[in-house]
């Protein structure tokens, strides 16, 4: 399964680029979540499932140039892209990985991590909610835990963009006879994602939640901290 989304997703690394970064109203969706994470200049922050390296810019104006940023994919296509993205920030940092077993430094893991984002990532993951208690452990006692997914939208107007939802999460579900005829993607989508979220809210001891793009997008933002 790995090796077929890293064959799926690479073959379309050009497409999902230009998806990631011309969507209307992405670069204010990916500012906001860069937000979310409660960083300061010098913090370091590391995005789970960086993709092509959309949210890694924003992500180096919240840490500003003293600051840490560490993105982790594990398709190399993909990557190579986020490295052209950075290639002129020496504080940003792409590795090849698994966001559920980060390639992170034991230094970094021992309370040096001020946040992790993780942008439509955990509806990939097996175990979406034991991936969210890694990351919390991942980070310092007073850390951020930021989630961004995409999941069918429960505003008045869901129906017509629900459809077009449902038609999307199709087109860019790896193309396997068993992932897509033993159930619905969309259903086991929004089951991974609900099931992220809630173990994030259960963790944190201050939680802002919002929805965007028509109430398609959820953005938890989970402190693990006390609150202040």
């Amino acid at each position: 399964m790995a090796t077929e989304s890293q064959e799926f997703y690479g073959r379309w690394a050009r497409l999902y680029d230009l998806i990631a970064r011309r969507t209307p109203g992405i670069a204010r969706l990916r500012r906001r979540a860069a937000a979310a994470c409660r960083l300061e200049s010098g913090d370091t922050v590391v995005e789970m499932g960086c993709g092509t390296g959309a949210n890694l810019p924003f992500l180096r104006e919240q840490v500003g140039p003293e600051g840490t940023v560490i993105g982790i994919d594990f398709t190399r296509p993909v990557l190579e892209r986020a490295r052209a993205v950075t290639a002129n920030y020496d504080n940003v940092h792409v590795l090849q990985g698994d966001a559920t077993q980060p390639p992170i430094e034991p230094t970094l893991a021992d309370g040096e991590i001020d946040a992790v984002l993780a942008t439509f990532v955990v509806g990939m993951l097996a175990e979406p909610a034991g991936a969210v208690d890694d990351w919390c452990d991942l980070v310092g006692p007073d850390g951020t835990v930021v989630l961004a997914n995409a999941a069918p939208s429960q505003e008045w107007y869901a129906p017509p963009v629900n459809a077009v939802f449902r038609a999307i999460v199709v087109l860019s579900t790896p193309p396997t006879t068993q992932l897509r005829y033993e159930d619905e993607p969309h259903r086991r989508l929004e089951q991974k994602i609900d099931a992220a979220h809630t173990r994030l809210r259960e963790r944190a001891a201050a939680v802002a939640d919002e929805t965007h793009v028509f109430g398609v997008v959820r953005l938890t933002g989970g402190q693990l901290g006390r609150p202040s």
